[in-house]
C-alpha cells in the first residue's frame, strides 16, 4: 500500500526540483571541470550512494563533496514547510543529494529562539545535515511584513552561501501565490506583480517552490497523516497584518460571492501573466539596443513609436541602470518619465529615487545621477 495521496503529492512535487537541482548542477560542473573528467560518467557517484541509500544506510552517510549538491529547506515550523522538510528528508534519501535546514529566527515573538530551537532538533531527527537556526533584526523600512521578508531572505542568502547550497526550497502554495495575486491587484501594481512568485527566483535560481500548485489544505493534510508536528504562527491570524486579513476574510468572501475555485484561477493567472511579462521584458531587452544612438542616449522619437508597455520597460530598466532602486520606482515614476516622450512641453527635469534624474535635451532623453 502506498503513501497518502496528499503524501505522494508533495513528494512528487519535491523529487521534480530535484530533478531539476541534480541536472544543472551536472550541467554546470560539466562545463567546469577539465577535459579527462568530462569524458568519465557524470552519474557514477549518483548511482553509487543511491544504492547505498536504498540499502539503508543513514542519510548521513553521503560525504561532503563537490559532486554532491547540497539542498537546503527554509523551515519555519509551519504545516507547508514542515511537510516540505519531510518530503525533502524522504526524496534526498533516493538521489545523490545532501540535505539541510534553515530556519530564521526574526525575534518578534517571545521565546521565538527555543522554537527556533525545537524546529532545528526536528530537521535533525529526520537526518537533514547541516541544520541552524539565524537570528535577524526586523526592522521597519516598508512596513512589518516586508521588513520581515527582507531580513529572511537576507539570512537565507547568507546560509545558501556559506553552506555552498545549491537550492534553497520554500514551502509557498497554490494559496499564497492567490493572496499574491491580489495585493498586487489591490496596489494597482502592473503585470510582473499580478504573476506573483515564480516557481525559480533568486541568484540563479537559488530559490525553488515545490508546492506552488499544491493547495494549503493538501499540505496539512500530508502533516496530519505522518504525525509531524507543526507550530501555527498566531501572526497568520493576526488582523493587524495585510496578507492576514486578505487570508481570513477577503479570500473567503470571494469564494462566497463567485464561488469555488477562486484560489486556483488566481494561481492561474499569476502563471499567465509570468509569461506575458516574460515575453514583454525580453521584448523591451530588444528594443532597447535598436533606441539609442551612436553615444548611447535613447532617442525620444524612436522611444515613442514603441507599445507603451515596451517603452516603460526600456525606460524602467534605463532608470536602474543610472542607480535608482528597483524596489522605490513606482508606476507613478514611470508615467512622469514617459510623459517627458509621449507630453512633451517643455517639462523640468523628474527627480527620482536614488539622487537619479531624468530630462529631455536636444530629442534625447537623459537620465543621470544629480
Amino acid at each position: 500500500m502506498g503513501p497518502h495521496p496528499a503524501v505522494a503529492a508533495i513528494r512528487l512535487a519535491v523529487r521534480r526540483v530535484l530533478h531539476d537541482v541534480l541536472t544543472e548542477f551536472h550541467r554546470h560542473a560539466d562545463h567546469d571541470r577539465p577535459a579527462d573528467a568530462a569524458r568519465r560518467p557524470a552519474y557514477a557517484a549518483r548511482s553509487r550512494y543511491a544504492e547505498a541509500g536504498a540499502a539503508g544506510t543513514p542519510r548521513t552517510a553521503l560525504p561532503d563533496r563537490p559532486d554532491t549538491p547540497l539542498v537546503l529547506v527554509a523551515c519555519s515550523g509551519g504545516a507547508d514547510s514542515m511537510a516540505l522538510a519531510s518530503a525533502l528528508a524522504f526524496e534526498a534519501r533516493k538521489l545523490a543529494v545532501r540535505a539541510g535546514g534553515i530556519t530564521v529566527d526574526h525575534n518578534l515573538q517571545p521565546g521565538s529562539g527555543l522554537r527556533a530551537a525545537e524546529v532545528v532538533t526536528r530537521l535533525t531527527a529526520m537526518d537533514l545535515d547541516p541544520v541552524e537556526a539565524v537570528a535577524v533584526h526586523v526592522g521597519r523600512e516598508g512596513g512589518p511584513e516586508a521588513a520581515a521578508r527582507d531580513a529572511r531572505y537576507a539570512a537565507l542568502d547568507a546560509a545558501a552561501e556559506r553552506h555552498g547550497a545549491a537550492a534553497v526550497l520554500l514551502g509557498h502554495t497554490r494559496d499564497d501565490q492567490a493572496e499574491t495575486v491580489l495585493l498586487g491587484l489591490a496596489r494597482g501594481s502592473g503585470i510582473r506583480s499580478l504573476s506573483g512568485m515564480a516557481a525559480a527566483s533568486g541568484p540563479a535560481g537559488r530559490y525553488r517552490r515545490p508546492f506552488l500548485q499544491l493547495d494549503r489544505q493538501a499540505v496539512r493534510k500530508a502533516c496530519m497523516v505522518q504525525s509531524l508536528p507543526v507550530w501555527d504562527d498566531p501572526h497568520n491570524i493576526d488582523p493587524a497584518y495585510t496578507r492576514s486579513r486578505l487570508r481570513h476574510e477577503g479570500l473567503p468572501a470571494l469564494e462566497k460571492a463567485l464561488g469555488k475555485g477562486v484560489v486556483e484561477a488566481l494561481a492561474r493567472t499569476a502563471q499567465l501573466s509570468r509569461d506575458d511579462a516574460d515575453a514583454l521584458d525580453t521584448w523591451a531587452a530588444e528594443a532597447e539596443l535598436s533606441v539609442r544612438d551612436e553615444t548611447g542616449r535613447l532617442e525620444c522619437v524612436k522611444l515613442y513609436v514603441l507599445p507603451p508597455a515596451v517603452r516603460r520597460r526600456v525606460l524602467r530598466r534605463a532608470l536602474i541602470e543610472a542607480g535608482a532602486p528597483a524596489g522605490s520606482l513606482f508606476a507613478r515614476h514611470l508615467e512622469e518619465v514617459d510623459r517627458l516622450i509621449t507630453g512633451w512641453r517643455g517639462q523640468r527635469a523628474i527627480n527620482l529615487p536614488g539622487r537619479v534624474e531624468a530630462m529631455r535635451q536636444g530629442g534625447r532623453l537623459v537620465i543621470r545621477q544629480s
